[in-house]
């Protein structure tokens, strides 16, 4: 009998040690990411990040860089076998999911074995989850907020969609593909699962990568957003009350009219961002129908599974070898960027709302233009003096943002998906 290594046990060690002899950068990569899973949780659990999807994230994180063991039978990364004469060449992996599987046969024998491939493949990488979301977003959403105020609303998103306009040939100039840099702009929006599936249209060789930046920058917009407000809104017109307005109530029936009507138009005027209108806005028209079993269905069950489902998968795709593509430092960069511009845009868009209105509308509710629903409205609100109420204005601006960012991503598609 052969002498026990003990680390022949306890394989993530095992794995990690050797990881140190032939490659340096993966083992400290997977310890890196497996203390930033352990803070993207912490800082869920305490409320500085958002709590639904980092809490799932950040443990899937520290998990799949832990959980690497030895394979010998196939490749972990693509789920092929290997062939004669390699058997006793050992590759590390895990039994999560192997997102470069492509081949028929490898994807059959991948799906037995990966827990997560099925969710993967049949939810997450041709943008069935994206949908969900929206489907669950849709249901919640008041359109009543945008067609009380739809100028104000939508000159405000407008303004929030400069992040995606000026990252674009920036990352074009920093040596990214058209593709690419359209979906990367995409991340100023701040609507992840219009990233997801911009970057699965356009960018599909970096779309995991793209998508991972994507949602942990949205989740640092509720910590961070707040010190743009401080910093390029004074007190003054932070605590500005926005004037009384008398607004016509908008009846379930006008509402559901409007739905419908958008719904058409824009998959009219962008068939390619088809799938995601019809699922933001037929969480509309169940609300508005009032379809009490459907709304109970898309408002938790579909939007919280999907939320979860879709955290824990971008946590486990974060593994160091993914996570360390040269890329991706460029996909950092022009993330923040994106959302950096794009919220300066939006308070731009409150400015001039501000100067349009005689100096009565709060510059604050800009910051709601970018579409991260309803995060950027909660930080509009909490950025105001007591007492000041702009959540109505704030939301239909945010649903706008939403419509928006979808007509962006479209565009880029539209333009730059290959024909044929």
């Amino acid at each position: 009998m052969e002498s026990l290594n003990l680390l022949d046990i306890f394989q993530g060690i095992n794995t990690l040690v050797q990881g140190f002899s032939t490659d340096p950068k993966i083992a400290f990569g997977r310890i890196f990411l497996m203390v930033l899973g352990i803070v993207l949780l912490y800082l869920g659990r305490k409320g500085v990040l958002e709590a639904l999807l980092m809490i799932p994230m950040g443990l899937g994180m520290a998990t799949i860089n832990a959980g690497v063991m030895f394979f010998s039978a196939y490749d972990p990364a693509t789920g092929m076998n290997v062939v004669a004469g390699q058997a006793a060449q050992q590759m590390p992996g895990t039994l999560f999911v192997a997102p470069l599987a492509s081949d028929t046969t490898a994807l059959v024998n991948i799906l037995q074995i990966n827990w997560l491939q099925p969710i993967y493949t049949f939810m997450f990488s041709n943008g069935l989850i994206a949908c969900l979301v929206f489907m669950g977003i849709g249901s919640l959403l008041d359109v009543g907020f945008v067609m009380a105020r739809p100028f104000q609303s939508m000159f405000v998103a407008l303004f929030a969609e400069l992040g995606t306009v000026f990252v674009f040939p920036i990352a074009v100039a920093l040596g990214l593909t058209p593709g690419q840099a359209a979906a990367v702009s995409t991340i100023g929006g701040a609507d992840g699962p219009m990233v997801l599936f911009t970057s699965l249209q356009l960018a599909r060789e970096i779309f995991v990568p793209i998508t991972v930046v994507a949602y942990l920058y949205l989740g640092l917009t509720y910590g961070g957003y707040p010190y743009l407000i401080k910093l390029l809104i004074p007190e003054r017109l932070r605590n500005l009350p926005m004037p009384m307005e008398k607004t016509k109530p908008i009846t379930s029936n006008q509402k559901l009219v409007f739905a419908v009507i958008a719904c058409v138009l824009l998959s009219l005027l962008f068939p390619v961002a088809s799938p995601l209108f019809l699922s933001l806005f037929i969480g509309v028209v169940v609300r508005e129908s009032e379809l009490t079993y459907f709304f109970e269905l898309f408002s938790n069950t579909v939007l919280y599974a999907s939320t979860f489902f879709l955290g824990l998968l971008l946590g486990v795709l974060c593994e160091a070898g993914t996570i360390l593509n040269p890329v991706v430092l460029k996909l950092l960069l022009l993330g923040i960027l994106a959302l950096l511009i794009s919220g300066i845009g939006g308070i731009l868009g409150g400015y001039a709302m501000y100067f349009l209105s005689g100096k009565k509308y709060n510059p604050v509710t800009g910051i709601a233009g970018v579409s991260c629903v309803p995060t950027t409205s909660k930080v509009a609100q909490k950025s105001v003096g007591p007492g000041i109420v702009v959540l109505p204005h704030a939301l239909g601006a945010n649903i706008s943002g939403v419509i928006t960012s979808a007509i962006f991503a479209a565009t880029f598609i539209a333009l730059l998906l290959p024909k044929g």
